[in-house]
């Protein structure tokens, strides 16, 4: 996956993840869980981006970077 793609993935994801927070009357569970789970995906596909992007400006292949798991993504701190 190159850089384009991720971004191409990124907007989808905040397309959908914006649908839902527009939604009136509440969201259903389902709905609730979809939204969590675009959150994780989106802060995985930043970060995957951000690895990929330091590894090129450091002359490291930028296809050596991988996806973290959503647990180590999560517990970053701003």
């Amino acid at each position: 996956m190159d850089n384009e793609e991720i971004l191409d993935d990124i907007g989808a994801l905040v397309e959908e993840e914006r649908a839902l927070r527009q939604r009136t009357g509440g969201l259903l569970p389902e709905e609730r869980e979809r939204l969590a789970e675009l959150e994780v995906r989106l802060d995985q596909c930043w970060d995957l981006l951000r690895q990929r992007r330091a590894k090129a400006e450091f002359g490291e292949d930028p296809d050596s970077a991988a996806v973290r798991p959503a647990a180590q993504v999560e517990s970053y701190r701003s």
